[in-house]
């Protein structure tokens, strides 16, 4: 089986989020870290912002970001505002309860950056 650390982007958006009970050493994050672009480690918790051109795209990028966390199982904590969102991934269930990262928040890290790339292309091919 292959190690969670040696997986690529494609494999992330590839894979699904199964329950995690032990969280990630920090080498693994390390190197997971470097399959998703624009993510940075902030306070224990993966995080990133997405910003929008307006309140409208602020809310469909939630509501399709909302739509792929419950198909996944696997829910960011989120701010939102007129004109971003800022998501953070950690899983509550590893470490006895203390939290970490778990292999569930990079695949959901990766598959809201692909999400947020779709969406801007779609607008650019949308807009003049």
């Amino acid at each position: 089986m292959m190690r969670h650390a040696m997986l690529t982007t494609a494999d992330l958006l590839q894979a699904r989020c199964v329950h995690a009970t032990a969280a990630l050493d920090a080498a693994d994050v390390t190197r997971l870290l470097a399959q998703i672009p624009g993510w940075r480690l902030e306070d224990g918790q993966l995080c990133r912002d997405f910003p929008q051109a307006d309140y409208y795209r602020t809310m469909a990028f939630v509501n399709a970001l909302a739509w792929l966390s419950h198909n996944e199982d696997h829910h960011p904590e989120l701010t939102v505002t007129y004109n971003n969102c800022r998501a953070r991934y950690h899983t509550h269930s590893v470490n006895g309860g203390r939290g970490g990262l778990s292999h569930n928040d990079f695949i959901c890290a990766a598959k809201a950056s692909a999400l947020a790339q779709q969406a801007a292309t779609q607008d650019k091919a949308v807009r003049p």
